[in-house]
């Protein structure tokens, strides 16, 4: 009787085992029907692998390339609105501070969506040849020639920039010169050529940097030499310049004679129409912000807590 209980459960246990192996998929079959649907509770409605680059690009700022003069950036005035319009706009701007001639190069190449120059006759230039759309006015400065405190070439309070100019060849006295293409530079050899002189590489005075204004600025203090700079960028750096003084253009803009050392900048989108990728809506959102209520005062505001007296005035109408 005990051996047939033994067989009867031997039997049993054979048949378990056989039915346990009849259909050996059934759990690998179950894993991977879990790996396509996801976890318990996990939304399969969507593919998983496109969601996270759609949410980065939905946090990733459109990005503006402003091409600039290098007085904006010198003097401060970037540094101080451009996050306005960074948080405004959910946009980030790449700056290139350049000459005015290279700024403009940049446009005519379609890589800047926005140029902010100041050159009145090359900008007009640019809109009339298609490269630029819709000029608006933004500001403007003044020009000041700065030099040694000892003046060697006797040109302090002279109103008129070419007389000073005239001054500066007949004493060969050190002049440093942009020499970059920028709008100081065409402002400049615009005023030699109403002095009557023409500059070049053989007059041992006369040094062309092909630097921006901040650096051209810094050379003439080392040299104890003139230079022509834009009133703004001069005050902004006016601490590291220990040799330098304001030699022509008075103590403020009110106080300049020579309607020539007028200084405005110009507002440009880039042309669409002439090259793939540019940015034209947030172009143009720029242009109107910058010439907005809003901003036009504060940059009417930059610089007075500091210098006294504003580095730009506004100048939209």
């Amino acid at each position: 009787m005990r051996n047939m209980l033994v067989s009867l459960f031997v039997l049993i246990a054979l048949l378990m085992a056989a039915c346990g192996s009849a259909t050996p998929t059934t759990d690998t079959e179950h894993i991977e029907d879990m790996a396509d649907t996801g976890p318990i509770g996990a939304d399969t409605t969507g593919d998983n692998s496109t969601d996270a680059p759609a949410d980065e690009d939905a946090t990733t700022p459109t990005v503006l390339r402003l091409a600039t003069t290098t007085s904006t950036a010198d003097s401060g005035l970037l540094d101080e609105i451009l996050p306005d319009f960074e948080a405004q706009y959910k946009a980030q701007v790449d700056v290139v501070a350049v000459g005015t001639g290279q700024a403009i190069a940049l446009g005519e190449n379609g890589d800047a969506d926005i140029i902010m120059v100041h050159a009145r006759q090359r900008e007009d230039e640019f809109v009339d040849n298609g490269f630029g759309v819709n000029r608006r006015d933004v500001m403007y400065n003044d020009f000041v020639i700065v030099g040694p405190g000892d003046d060697p070439a006797s040109i302090r309070d002279t109103p008129i920039a070419a007389d000073a100019f005239q001054a500066i060849a007949a004493a060969n006295a050190p002049f440093a010169a942009r020499g970059d293409d920028s709008g100081t530079s065409t402002k400049e050899l615009g005023i030699w050529e109403s002095a009557g002189i023409t500059p070049s590489a053989d007059l041992q005075w006369y040094n062309a940097l092909g630097q921006g204004m901040g650096e051209t600025l810094i050379v003439a203090d080392e040299l104890l030499a003139y230079t022509l700079t834009d009133r703004g960028t001069y005050l902004s750096m006016q601490e590291q310049l220990p040799n330098l003084e304001i030699m022509v253009g008075g103590a403020s803009i009110e106080e300049n004679e020579d309607t020539v050392l007028y200084n405005p900048y110009g507002i440009i989108p880039v042309n669409p129409e002439l090259h793939t990728g540019i940015n034209a809506e947030l172009a143009e959102q720029f242009a109107e912000w910058i010439t907005s209520a809003a901003i036009q005062a504060q940059i009417g505001e930059f610089g007075i807590d500091t210098f006294g007296q504003p580095l730009f005035f506004p100048n939209e109408e």
